[in-house]
């Protein structure tokens, strides 16, 4: 633990200069978030702000993991062959919304574009089957853990789709979490908090270092993100710390708690695919005033940081829900 704590720090230290260095060359190159017109007016404020800053918590972490974790333990090869993974698509997905921007009327109109939606899906879908592909063949991982039972449960060969719904699942949550200046670094930085102490509980000692340099790089990232954001993480960002909290999840075999852990993330993604389909239902009536959940209590007359601040209360309390389910 004094190891795992220790990496934390050492990679906030050396995330923080590379967050400024980050935001200074995103900056002085244009790279800046459009926002959407239909969002809450507040948000109008932000456009132009660097985005991408997913890469100031990616290659602080890639860099400790390979120097002091990856040469004492393989395995941390898929957490962090993950993170990557999803972030390079990530970042291939702002900068393909970048381009679309400068050069058409979506600049002018702040509609936020990318990659197509169903090729997004596909390379989501790829990644996640590799991962799953190595937690099953490689590891021998096939079972989930249920709190107050000792025994864990084998799914045999239902584990290869239930693992990939998880990774898939996980990613796109974090992603639609991101959207108030601090909310998902925050709420990410203490999932992998409570997932370090819970690979604590099971001595994978390797992964409890990977979780807490998780931690440390999303806090530094958190230096530049926090009201007023300086930075955005973009996809980059969210689908890498949304993708990696997955695996990092299934490494332990505590999956089920998953959705307590971040029960913020599920309530962001809930909230939107209730809205569509009652949408739908209801031919143009909505449950929520704007989704994901936290526009709609930006448009109740919360403030942003009120937002920020009660949801991440919320993700503390869920974290040590966690953990002590995982101690039963």
């Amino acid at each position: 633990m004094v190891v795992a704590l220790t990496s934390g720090v050492a990679t906030f230290l050396l995330a923080l200069p590379f967050g400024s260095f980050l935001f200074k060359y995103l900056k002085a190159h244009g790279i800046g978030e459009q926002i959407r017109i239909d969002g809450p007016i507040s948000h109008q404020l932000k456009t132009g702000t660097p985005t991408m800053g997913g890469i100031a918590i990616i290659v602080p972490v890639a860099i400790m993991t390979i120097l002091f974790n990856l040469r004492n333990h393989e395995s941390m090869l898929l957490p962090l062959g993950t993170m990557v993974a999803f972030g390079f698509l990530g970042a291939m997905d702002d900068w393909t919304g970048l381009k679309a921007a400068r050069r058409s009327r979506a600049a002018a109109a702040g509609e936020k574009s990318g990659l197509i939606a169903r090729y997004k899906f596909a390379w989501l879908t790829i990644i996640a089957i590799g991962a799953t592909a190595v937690l099953y063949f490689v590891f021998r991982l096939e079972s989930f853990a249920i709190p107050s039972i000792p025994t864990k449960f084998s799914l045999g060969l239902w584990y290869l789709p239930a693992s990939v719904f998880v990774i898939i699942a996980s990613a796109n949550a974090v992603n639609l979490t991101d959207g108030l200046d601090g909310l998902a670094g925050s709420t990410s930085a203490m999932a992998f908090a409570a997932y370090g102490i819970i690979a604590l509980l099971q001595g994978q000692l390797y992964l409890v270092a990977f979780c807490f340099t998780m931690t440390g790089a999303t806090m530094a990232f958190l230096w530049y993100n926090a009201y007023p954001a300086q930075l955005f993480m973009g996809d980059t960002g969210s689908l890498a710390l949304g993708g990696t909290l997955g695996v990092v999840a299934m490494m332990t075999g505590q999956w089920l708690l998953l959705p307590i852990v971040g029960v913020v993330f599920v309530a962001e993604t809930l909230s939107v695919i209730l809205q569509v389909w009652y949408f739908k239902l209801t031919k143009g009536k909505r449950i929520f005033k704007m989704t994901p959940l936290h526009h709609h209590f930006e448009l109740l007359g919360w403030s942003e940081v009120h937002v920020v601040q009660r949801f991440w209360l919320v993700g503390i309390l869920a974290a040590m829900l966690g953990i002590a389910l995982a101690l039963l």
